[in-house]
């Protein structure tokens, strides 16, 4: 089990080096956590994290240090997540309005966008994968839970044609997976 300081820390490094948002912290999160929680423990984490107002990253460091130390968990793990984007926000605030009309800085940001994009994709195919396949990824159709792959591919197509708000589509597809689950009698 780690230590009150250790999971401070371990959340400072989340905070420092998630670059590209919430769910780039995803995998560093479960890189700390790796051995103290189940893939399904981590997995039901992250999906009430994405459904609790806030961002992802700070309410996996919420739920994180309550399962770890309770209260003071809780307290060390957020403020170790928020600190480092605080201060860097801060900082690079203060250079970007100084120094935005510089063509370098321009080029800088333009640089770093694919990078970003390519944390957020990893990150979502990580939890694409932690959904199809709870019990481990697997590249055969052996491990895939029909119920999550059809709620998926359902919902990414009504996000995409129908522009459906991200509240509505949570909320159906828990509805319809309770459903679905109560109704193969594999609740």
């Amino acid at each position: 089990m780690l230590t009150l300081i250790q999971l401070f820390f371990a959340f400072i490094q989340v905070g420092l080096f998630s670059v590209g948002g919430g769910y780039a912290a995803i995998p560093l999160i479960q890189n700390h956590v790796h051995g103290l929680m189940t893939l399904a423990e981590f997995t039901d984490l992250i999906t009430i994290a994405e459904m609790t107002p806030g961002p992802i990253s700070i309410n996996s460091a919420t739920f994180v240090g309550m399962r770890m130390a309770g209260i003071p968990g809780v307290l060390l793990c957020t403020l170790g997540c928020i600190l480092p984007s605080f201060l860097i926000c801060l900082l690079l605030a203060h250079i970007y309005y100084k120094y935005r009309s510089v063509q370098g800085v321009q080029t800088v940001l333009a640089a770093l966008r694919p990078a970003v994009v390519a944390l957020i994709a990893s990150a979502g195919l990580s939890i694409l994968m932690l959904g199809l396949f709870p019990d481990g990824y697997s590249f055969g159709l052996e491990g895939l839970h029909v119920v999550e792959g059809v709620i998926f591919m359902v919902a990414l197509f009504l996000l995409r044609r129908y522009k459906l708000s991200a509240i509505t589509t949570i909320f159906g597809s828990g509805v319809v997976g309770t459903v679905a689950y109560l109704l193969l009698g594999l609740a």
